[in-house]
């Protein structure tokens, strides 16, 4: 079983790219992390065929949160972006059929809050426009797996 995630990267991403996980580049999560038997082939395709009709989004950062557990993860929220929303939900229904367990966080309730996490010294500020122009699925491999991330496909929404 395989733990992959779908983000929206800020620069564009090429397939078999691996970064440590302290080195992920800037990025939205348009799905969070998942559980899978599936072919990442498979899912791929999946998610290029939901995407094959979707133009670039212009969407601006706002406020600055924090996330996580213990809530110490430093976030630029995005501000509320209807495109942004439909894609997310697009992306879900085209996966779910490929979860392990299609119950799971990633694929349940609607508390898609798109944002971006701060990389320092990389980071969005406040009122800053952002394109997003490429999808991309990625392999989480565990944090202590010498790999660290490993993108598995990609795809460039079209004009």
């Amino acid at each position: 079983m395989i733990r992959l995630v779908v983000v929206l990267p800020l620069s564009p991403l090429q397939v078999g790219t691996g970064f440590a996980v302290a080195e992920w580049p800037l990025h939205v999560t348009v799905l969070a992390p998942f559980l899978t038997d599936a072919a990442p082939g498979d899912v791929g395709d999946a998610i290029r065929l939901a995407v094959a009709d979707q133009a670039p989004l212009t969407v601006v950062a706002g406020d600055d949160a924090l996330f996580g557990r213990r809530h110490n993860i430093p976030v630029s929220l995005l501000l509320p972006h209807e495109d942004l929303t439909r894609l997310h939900h697009t992306v879900v229904a085209a996966i779910r059929p490929f979860a392990a367990a299609p119950d799971e966080p990633a694929f349940t309730g609607d508390g898609f809050r798109a944002h971006v996490t701060h990389k320092p010294p990389a980071r969005i500020h406040p009122g800053q426009s952002l394109i997003l122009s490429q999808i991309a699925l990625v392999d989480m491999l565990p944090r202590t797996h010498e790999a660290g991330r490993t993108v598995l496909a990609t795809a460039t929404f079209a004009n």
